[in-house]
């Protein structure tokens, strides 16, 4: 059961994913009527919002745009530095909604970083313990099964809190970035259709694990709980 879990939200995953890929492809060819690129309209937010700290960069890849609160960058891939298109405003100034909330020390952000090393740690704990049991069964022969179950629980608890705290998050980021984008005439309505539908998918990722992190928690606490009777 477990493993039916993990694969249907593996598979359901993946076809968001490929959804949002093919919203970012389609909205991509669809040159912006300002003619802005993606580093002219972050640089443009940050300015507007009073944020002079923080550096806009290209890195490679696809969809590898993010902000690093650490060396405070925004970081966008090719499509997105150089696009001038919709997707690539939408995403460019996302990133920089998470600059802004930085700037403003929005509690879940905040809440959220202090979460990282402890999602980090469990996420590692959980590494080991699957590969121990998948590899070394041979050596919990004798072991109650219960305290592991129990350490799983707590790693699927931080990793499932730290989902869900990443929602509003995101769901933050994609407001202040499509109300700004609009309120600069930074897009017209068409386009501005096409960014919010952009972020809609991409927030389905964040939604999807969230979710998915929760039913695997579930799942452990149930097999806890059978296990007892």
């Amino acid at each position: 059961m477990y493993f039916i879990i993990i694969i249907f939200f593996m598979i359901l995953s993946i076809a968001v994913s490929q959804r949002l890929k093919s919203k970012f492809r389609k909205y991509s060819r669809i040159r912006l009527s300002n003619n802005l690129s993606g580093r002219e309209i972050a640089e443009l937010m940050l300015a507007d919002h009073g944020i002079y700290d923080v550096r806009v960069q290209a890195v490679p890849g696809k969809l590898t745009d993010h902000y690093n609160p650490g060396d405070k960058t925004i970081n966008l891939s090719p499509e997105v530095y150089e696009g001038r298109s919709a997707a690539a405003a939408a995403v460019a100034a996302h990133e920089c909604g998470h600059a802004v909330q930085h700037a403003k020390a929005y509690s879940m952000l905040e809440f959220r970083s202090t979460l990282v090393p402890l999602q980090n740690i469990s996420g590692r704990i959980l590494n080991f313990l699957f590969l121990a049991m998948l590899f070394g069964g041979i050596f919990f022969l004798g072991i109650s099964y219960e305290p592991i179950i129990l350490i799983i629980i707590g790693c699927y608890f931080v990793l499932t809190l730290f989902s869900f705290v990443t929602l509003p998050v995101e769901f933050d980021a994609s407001k202040r970035a499509l109300a700004w984008i609009e309120e600069r005439n930074i897009v017209n309505a068409q386009e501005h259709a096409m960014a919010k539908d952009a972020l809609k998918w991409a927030a389905m990722t964040y939604v999807v694990a969230a979710i998915g992190s929760l039913v695997t928690l579930m799942y452990w606490i149930l097999a806890l709980v059978g296990g007892d009777e």
